[in-house]
């Protein structure tokens, strides 16, 4: 500012100084008692309360009491003239024009609002050469005060730390401003992308995500280094570099070039079900472009208490840049793993989970961190109450973005029609739902095929292997009965085993449901010629269950003790009742295991044997399937008819009279025989259920005997059934059909009842979904994963799904246009498949690439150009289909990369071709 003549007359000269530095000037100078009456008083007096954000003016408080006694001696030629405004006392050094420390307001200066500081600029003038100190009120938790010292911070560019640029900044600036600063100093182009990073007190650097805070919010004091970091042209930021460098991240070729979108992603571990939702995801095109135009910044939600803080925002723009730069082959996501187990704990680690799953949350993620929403209001859910649907529809979709408003939002989502009717009453609901993706069933067939062994009672049979046919909603008496059909043995006589480690784990009743039985389940059907649970009075034969045992030698502290360890196929055995003894039993079961177990020769009869080998012959007497009858050698043993029992007559240890045989050695036996419990163990005095069951029966074999003749090779032999070959078909269905379906009335389940307002009560009412409005992007999954209490299950039915022109007109409601029929045809633009079964698999996806048109397979960091043929499959999981008016408006915007016709795409030269199936 020019200096003013330090005498009365030349204030109109002050005037003209000003003006020459387009200073506010006024026509004529007041008279003094009107100067002080606006300086001292009134709305543009230094009286007046402060408020946030306004300016005021530090004035030397020397040159001001100056003035005062000017004004108050109301002599304009008084030679109490101030002078023009000289604040040299307040500064440091007229280089910097820094302020002095521990300036104090009266005793070193007085503040004046914006208007009275330009009042006396222009009546009085300002040094030459000094720079008016203005500052900002700004307004802290209690009180409003105007900010004399602002925050200085030292801005660095990440590749030039050792050049500080120190800049001024109120506690008010946002960061925005902060970073402005920054690219303008530093000549940063516009179309560059840029962060910033603080330099804490403990010396590590921190992000400062959020550039609408304020710097008195984001805590930055005077003195402190803010670093800007500038985008990498491939997509990374610099500081993601030298994380891959401490991670050991291989390095790629920093020359390559290739097709934007063509990239890979590493597995990490089973991540195959993010690569594949993240392939899908990208190839979406508009929400690419949104990410790739840096629209996202303005729209960032850091304070959204549903969000993430915009850090899978952020975390997904990181990989959209990077994979879309074409300097890539392949990313690696590890950082984006590491925030989706950060804001999900079912994420966490490297278990294998559903791309469907992770889609979902991501989409939600991405919703609630670019929610242009800031402030969520309370919005009522309205029922239409007889109303227009036109009405409702219309009122529910303004609900829902008054709440929900963001590029996934005007992606992704449409609108249902939920109507309820009440059984009772006939009370009918109407509603209007947002959705993001239809979740569509596939047709289910009813039947189910299940794998069996038939032991059949004849030893001379083998085992049989079949492949039945049964309901799925059936009973286990279902199963005999399609069994009796292969083998012509009456359902009757058949008896049911889960066999499990040698044992028997459950033996089903004929009124259990089929679906207790899972796939993975050894199903044994036994034929029997009786029962286990023995009827007082019944003539029935007894069916015993048989587990084969055998002793081995256990290390302890003697080498004495001898354990015993199953083997072998358990038996379910026929035994008569008026027969029912040890010796009996012991010949039954060598009669069952004479196909694998051989008969000892009259040479290894034990000399010492009581009665003669005539006597001894007998006793062979043959079993049950040759009609004859089975003699006791014995006949002081309590039979079963002799009545000398008080527990339950049919119980083994009751029958027998002791729990193991043989009691003494009379003949050379090739097994001993002992009742044991369900587990195969003798201990059966733990339960009173144990004490009060019928027993099973062990054959405990000797090594040397089992050796010598127990024929394991003939034991484990089976035969397969010429059923075995059959293969439930399974016909294709087409897409269509799963839509018809989902919109099909269904009843409600009892674990999910409808509360009706007529009826005031919880009622099984029948609901219908109808689609009203489509989204720009329609994701369809199609639910491969069944759910029960008792089994899980993937269907792989072949879903036959249009690349081109999915037609949806004939399902939505909504009253049409029909001069626009692309509103609702549809071409596909990516698939997540999935391969294998429920416990084990892997991800993949087909996608269509928004620039070139063509198809690609990305699986993990493997991507390879495919035919349009080889996209329809059984692993198809997710369809995503773009509207057909949408890729139109994208193909016509300028500057657009994408292919001349349609996005559903081209088909690489078939050189190329690669075989996914």
């Amino acid at each position: 500012m020019a200096a003013v003549a330090a005498n009365p007359a030349a204030v109109a000269a002050a005037a003209a100084a000003a003006a020459e530095n387009k200073q506010p000037q006024r026509e004529m100078v007041p008279a003094l008692d009107s100067q002080r009456s606006q300086i001292e008083n009134g709305e543009s007096g230094r009286e007046r309360p402060l408020r946030a954000g306004e300016s005021w003016f530090l004035v030397e408080q020397h040159w001001y009491k100056q003035w005062e006694v000017y004004v108050q001696g109301g002599d304009q030629d008084s030679n109490t003239f101030p002078g023009c405004i000289n604040n040299a006392e307040l500064f440091e050094d007229q280089i910097n024009w820094r302020l002095k420390e521990g300036l104090v307001e009266g005793e070193d200066y007085v503040l004046l609002p914006s208007a009275a500081w330009h009042y006396l600029v222009s009546w009085y003038g300002l040094e030459h050469g000094q720079p008016p100190i203005e500052r900002k009120v700004i307004e802290l938790p209690s009180i409003q005060k105007v900010e004399v010292y602002p925050v200085e911070l030292l801005l660095v560019q990440h590749s030039d730390m050792d050049t500080p640029h120190t800049a001024q900044f109120s506690h008010t600036d946002s960061l925005d401003l902060v970073l402005r600063t920054a690219r303008e100093q530093f000549l940063v182009d516009p179309q560059e992308e840029t962060r910033l990073w603080i330099k804490n007190s403990e010396g590590s650097l921190d992000r400062l995500c959020d550039t609408h805070v304020t710097v008195l919010d984001a805590a930055l004091e005077t003195g402190q280094l803010v670093i800007m970091e500038t985008r990498n042209k491939d997509g990374t930021w610099p500081s993601a570099q030298l994380h891959a460098m401490n991670n050991n991240v291989p390095e790629e070729d920093e020359d390559f070039k290739g097709q934007p979108g063509i990239c890979g992603l590493t597995n990490l571990g089973n991540t195959c079900f993010m690569n594949s939702a993240l392939q899908c995801l990208s190839n979406v095109p508009q929400l690419t472009e949104y990410f790739l135009n840096n629209r996202y910044l303005e729209e960032l939600n850091f304070r959204n208490p549903l969000g993430m803080k915009g850090e899978i925002a952020e975390a997904y723009a990181d990989l959209v840049k990077q994979a879309w730069s074409g300097h890539h082959r392949s990313i690696v996501p590890h950082v984006f793993k590491t925030k989706v187990g950060h804001f999900a704990s079912q994420f966490l680690g490297y278990q294998q989970h559903d791309s469907q799953e992770l889609l979902s949350f991501l989409l939600d993620g991405l919703h609630e961190d670019l929610n242009r929403v800031k402030k969520k209001e309370y919005v009522e859910l309205c029922d239409a109450a007889g109303r227009p649907d036109q009405e409702v529809a219309q009122e529910a979709w303004q609900n829902h973005k008054r709440r929900n408003d963001s590029v996934i939002v005007d992606t992704f989502h449409g609108l249902f029609k939920s109507t309820l009717v009440c059984p009772d009453c006939g009370n009918v609901s109407v509603t209007f739902d947002p959705f993001c993706y239809l979740s569509v069933p596939l047709p289910v067939s009813h039947k189910r095929v299940l794998e069996v062994f038939f032991i059949p009672m004849d030893p001379r049979r083998k085992p049989e292997q079949h492949r039945l046919v049964v309901p799925k909603k059936g009973k286990i008496s279902d199963l005999c009965v399609a069994l009796s059909k292969h083998t012509g043995i009456s359902p009757e006589r058949m008896m049911v085993a889960d066999v499990f480690s040698h044992r028997f784990y459950k033996l089903y009743q004929l009124e259990e449901s089929l679906s207790t039985i899972l796939d993975r389940d050894d199903i044994f059907v036994y034929e029997v010629s009786g029962r286990i649970e023995a009827i007082e009075g019944s003539r029935e034969d007894i069916v015993v269950p048989v587990y084969l045992r055998e002793r081995t030698p256990a290390r302890d502290y003697n080498n004495s003790y001898y354990g015993l360890m199953l083997f072998g196929h358990p038996l379910l055995v026929s035994v008569p009742r008026d027969r029912f003894s040890w010796e009996g039993l012991y010949n039954i079961l060598m009669y069952r295991l004479s196909r694998y177990v051989t008969k000892p020769s009259s040479d290894d009869e034990d000399d010492g044997d009581e009665k003669g080998d005539d006597e001894e012959d007998k006793d062979d007497i043959p079993g049950p399937s040759t009609g004859g009858s089975l003699r006791d050698p014995e006949p002081e043993q309590a039979g079963p008819s002799s009545g000398v029992t008080s527990r339950c007559p049919f119980l083994l240890d009751n029958c027998l009279g002791t729990s193991q045989w043989p009691p003494r050695r009379r003949r050379k036996q090739l097994f001993t025989l002992q009742t044991v419990n369900s587990n195969g163990t003798s201990d059966r005095t733990n339960s009173p259920e144990e004490v009060h069951a019928q027993p099973y029966i062990a054959i405990d074999w000797e090594p040397e005997m089992k050796k010598r003749y127990y024929d394991e090779a003939e034991a484990e032999g089976y035969v397969k059934h010429e059923c075995i070959g059959y293969v439930l078909k399974k016909a294709p269905v087409r897409l269509q059909e799963c839509i018809e379906l989902f919109t099909t009335v269904e009843t409600l389940e009892k674990e999910n009842p409808w509360y009706c307002p007529s009826c005031k009560r919880h009622q099984l009412a029948t609901k219908k979904l109808d689609l009203w409005m489509l989204p720009e992007i329609l994701i369809i999954h199609l639910k491969r994963f069944s759910y029960t209490k008792f089994s899980r299950e993937k269907l792989d039915t072949l879903v036959q799904f249009p690349i081109r022109d999915l037609d949806f007109s004939e399902f939505v409601i909504k009253p049409q246009n029909e001069s626009a029929p692309e509103l609702y045809k549809y071409d596909l633009i990516a698939v997540s498949n999935h391969y294998g079964g429920m416990r084990d698999g892997h991800y993949t996806t087909f996608a269509c690439n928004k620039d070139s048109g063509q198809w690609h397979y990305f699986d993990d960091n493997s991507v390879s150009p495919v035919n349009e043929n080889q996209i329809e499959s059984k692993a198809a999981y997710v369809l995503f289909y773009q509207r057909q008016d949408v890729a139109r408006r994208l193909l016509s915007q300028p500057g657009s990369s994408g292919p001349p016709t349609s996005p559903a795409c081209s088909s690489p030269p078939s050189s190329e071709f690669m075989d996914v199936n």
